[in-house]
């Protein structure tokens, strides 16, 4: 076999797991319930935000939230300010994509 297999958790329980941890790309996935949210931090890379369930509320920096839907991709540049959260039914389910991996960005 030279394909490699990545597990990651499925359900609706508070999630955030590092997934895929290669030299060229780190994949997180992320589960959020109604009122739940990621700590504010700033991005460490060049960030896509891949939802596959449920809205995304998203303040860029000191910019306004504005909602985003399954289907859709959010690129976020390097050191934004972010602030992710859920605040809407269903549960948000979302993949974040950081290409370079953060540890190669400087390379």
């Amino acid at each position: 076999m030279i394909e490699k297999i990545y597990e990651l958790t499925v359900g609706n329980n508070k999630t955030a797991e590092k997934v895929v941890d290669d030299d060229h790309v780190n994949i997180n996935h992320v589960i959020l319930n109604k009122d739940e949210a990621l700590p504010l931090h700033f991005s460490n890379s060049n960030v896509y935000l891949v939802i596959v369930r449920g809205n995304l509320t998203l303040a860029l920096n000191e910019g306004e939230f504005a909602t985003y839907k399954f289907g859709q991709i959010i690129n976020v540049p390097y050191k934004t300010k972010m602030n992710v959260s859920n605040t809407k039914e269903p549960v948000l389910e979302f993949f974040v994509v950081k290409t370079p991996n953060p540890r190669n960005y400087n390379k």
